[in-house]
């Protein structure tokens, strides 16, 4: 077996694996800290080698999170019969928010555990209705929130990506 390896290619001589976890869960030490890694299974699969969710210091800290189905389908897109799209952005916030909740959930936390997201639109314009289906679930004791204009997502028809910290609950940390 060969040894483990960075992004970089240059051998990764300070963590293990810690063998017996399910094929959709790795664990590493790193030091003297402990952290879980997880692809939730039902969920979209990671258009690359990250995880889903990564526990560590009593945090689960969820990937950069979209709209995309398991069966890699999107959310809040209509093509009409001439190939005409239609990109909503309240029905993307959504299936994002609750794709979030989903993830959360495999390891044990929920939305209201949320301390902190990151949303990346891709068109300011969205913001509005982007923040109505935001305000369905998360008010002004909900986490802090920063949101940022960018370029492109990793598909044409993705509005909105969302990345997200949580307290796991006092029973749930390790």
């Amino acid at each position: 077996m060969s040894e483990p390896q960075s992004v970089t290619g240059a051998p990764v001589s300070e963590s293990r694996i810690v063998t017996g976890a399910p094929a959709s869960e790795s664990q590493s030490v790193t030091g003297a800290s402990l952290s879980e890694s997880r692809i939730v299974a039902g969920k979209a699969a990671p258009r690359g080698r990250f995880p889903h969710v990564k526990v560590a210091g009593g945090f689960a800290f969820v990937s950069g999170t979209s709209s995309r189905r398991a069966d890699n389908t999107i959310a809040g897109v209509q093509v009409d019969a001439l190939g005409t799209t239609a990109l909503d952005i309240r029905v993307q916030t959504r299936a994002v928010i609750e794709n979030i909740r989903d993830i959360l959930a495999a390891v044990g936390a929920g939305l209201p555990d949320l301390v902190q997201v990151t949303t990346y639109l891709v068109n300011m314009n969205d913001f509005g209705g982007y923040n109505e289906t935001y305000a369905e679930y998360f008010d002004e004791d909900g986490p802090t929130r920063t949101t940022v204009a960018v370029h492109q997502l990793p598909h044409p028809h993705l509005l909105i990506e969302i990345q997200a910290v949580a307290l796991l609950p006092e029973g749930v940390r390790k």
